[in-house]
């Protein structure tokens, strides 16, 4: 299997150098040359496999033995989710009677974002030291300079992926004061040697904007060698495609002899973990049911399947003020589910490659022409506008709801107080909501799956914010994880950069890797 960026660069990468590459150096993102079709036994040879078994039957259909063998890969897979609490990985929750929470927060970090980066990170070291198995002492070592943006999750995730790797350095940009508490302190206590957390003045569209810049820049690029742990990489939606057919096969479980109409409700802002579930569905799996973007009031995915318009603020002026939660010209607007708050998702783009090629029946060359004009108005103008087709063909297969923070503390409260109680974190409220929403307007007999993204304990403002009104609530003996006691208080180690400046950030870089340098005496491949 090759891959391609989207935007046109005519290079096929093989899978080790799409996933050490990251980012296309024409700044678009790599997708496969095909989508691979399931094997025709598939329903009853995996029904009973593993969520490790069936990464290893999804992922070899993506990755070459030739690259990695399949002795390899069992072994790359078993070592990423042998630090999962749950032995089923991704546990799926029946709460209704046609609903359901897969709960994707039971790696070392409680978010969903594990299951992906845990795998990146060991495929990242497994490449480095199969480049560096043969080098001589003295001899030049491949190293890697991993730097990414985190709105929460994936900056801890990433983290705990790849601390203490060897030939590895990670850089982690989150917006100072932006995330929540929790979030924070996952990031900046952890102290290894090759982790460096940079707290930006700024969004986390602002430190999105900055790793793209870093990796636009080719000199800057190839002196360190950068690497992207961010959804822009392949490796992380091709790692969570997987839930998703492990969550078919064990809800057929739990409703034997019932005709499945599936819909996934999926609380997304940088759009990869629905990009997933698109994915696993072009592949074969049976998902009846529009995939369900679930956005909270940073809402321009919600808005593009209105309008067709995809842009960073509303163009149609709210006439309902503020309380309405409508984004104001001044940017993303800060709510109680704080990962999902993006104004422009960057992951989105892979879909709209798809658009553009099936719209018309296009080339790929067509096709990654028509995503490069569009995504160039969006630099430009901060919008484009799909044809009236291409959003016919995304509403086909895409549904999408936008929660306002209300809903959001509603549903938590709601879900707390059924039968049986539920503790749901702000993000998977936000599904939670848009499901019951989506429930008059889906065919009947449907039966809905929502992603739970994160543990309630990692954003307990929101939770208890919902919750304090309960006397049965009791955070700490309820909700709070004995790994989370004490965090708060630990030593941590964080950079301050006072503005969204890449120079600012380019400087933090350079400035480690002169210090690597002085300690070690050598010059290396990357930081």
């Amino acid at each position: 299997m090759k891959y391609f960026s989207t935007r046109g660069d005519e290079q096929e990468l093989s899978f080790e150098d799409t996933v050490l590459t990251g980012l296309a150096p024409d700044g678009g993102l790599y997708i496969p040359v095909s989508i691979p079709e399931l094997p025709k036994d598939w329903q009853s040879s995996w029904a009973n496999l593993s969520f490790q078994e069936l990464s290893l039957e999804v992922l070899s259909l993506y990755i070459s033995p030739s690259e990695i063998s399949l002795e390899e890969l069992k072994t790359l897979v078993d070592k990423s989710y042998s630090t999962f609490r749950h032995p089923d990985v991704a546990p799926l929750v029946r709460i209704r009677e046609d609903l359901f929470v897969l709960e994707l927060f039971h790696g070392p970090t409680f978010a969903f974002k594990d299951v992906a980066l845990q795998l990146l990170g060991n495929l990242f070291e497994f490449f480095l030291l199969r480049r560096n198995k043969d080098k001589k002492e003295g001899e030049q070592r491949e190293r890697l300079t991993v730097v990414g943006a985190t709105s929460g999750d994936t900056g801890s995730a990433a983290i705990y992926g790849l601390r203490n790797k060897s030939d590895i350095s990670i850089f982690i940009l989150h917006p100072k004061g932006r995330v929540s508490p929790i979030q924070e302190a996952q990031m900046t206590t952890v102290t290894d040697y090759n982790v460096h957390n940079v707290a930006v003045k700024g969004t986390f569209d602002d430190c999105q904007d900055i790793v793209k810049s870093l990796f636009a820049d080719r000199e800057f690029n190839a002196t360190h060698r950068l690497g992207a742990i961010n959804s822009i990489n392949w490796a992380r939606i091709l790692a969570q495609t997987v839930y998703y057919f492990l969550s078919y096969f064990h809800v057929q479980r739990q409703l034997p002899g019932k005709q499945l109409h599936l819909q996934y409700v999926v609380p997304t802002g940088n759009f990869g973990d629905i990009l997933a579930g698109y994915y696993a569905k072009r592949m074969g799996l049976p998902i009846d049911a529009r995939l369900a973007v679930a956005t909270n009031e940073n809402d321009i995915l919600a808005r593009f399947w209105k309008s067709g318009r995809y842009e960073s603020v509303d163009s149609v002026p709210s006439t309902a003020g503020a309380s309405d939660g409508k984004q104001s010209v001044g940017g993303v607007k800060g709510t109680l589910s704080p990962a999902m708050d993006i104004l422009v998702s960057s992951n989105f783009e892979r879909l709209l490659w798809y658009l553009a090629f099936e719209s018309d029946s296009v080339s790929r060359k067509e096709a990654c022409a028509t995503l490069k004009g569009w995504m160039a108005k969006v630099k430009a103008n901060g919008r484009v506008e799909v044809p009236t087709n291409v959003l016919e063909i995304a509403r086909r297969d895409f549904v999408a709801e936008r929660i306002s923070d209300e809903q959001t503390l509603e549903t938590i409260r709601s879900f707390f107080k059924g039968t049986p109680s539920y503790v749901a974190d702000p993000h998977t409220a936000v599904g939670l909501a848009a499901a019951s929403i989506l429930v008059p307007k889906n065919p009947p007999g449907t039966t809905q799956i929502v992603l739970s993204t994160a543990h309630p304990a990692k954003f307990s403002e929101a939770v208890t914010k919902a919750l304090s009104s309960e006397p049965s609530f009791d955070f700490e003996n309820d909700v709070l994880p004995d790994e989370f006691k004490g965090l708060l208080e630990k030593e941590r180690r964080v950079i301050d950069v006072e503005r969204a400046d890449v120079d600012l950030v380019k400087g933090v870089i350079e400035m480690v890797a002169q210090e690597r340098k002085a300690k070690t005496g050598n010059v290396e491949l990357g930081v």
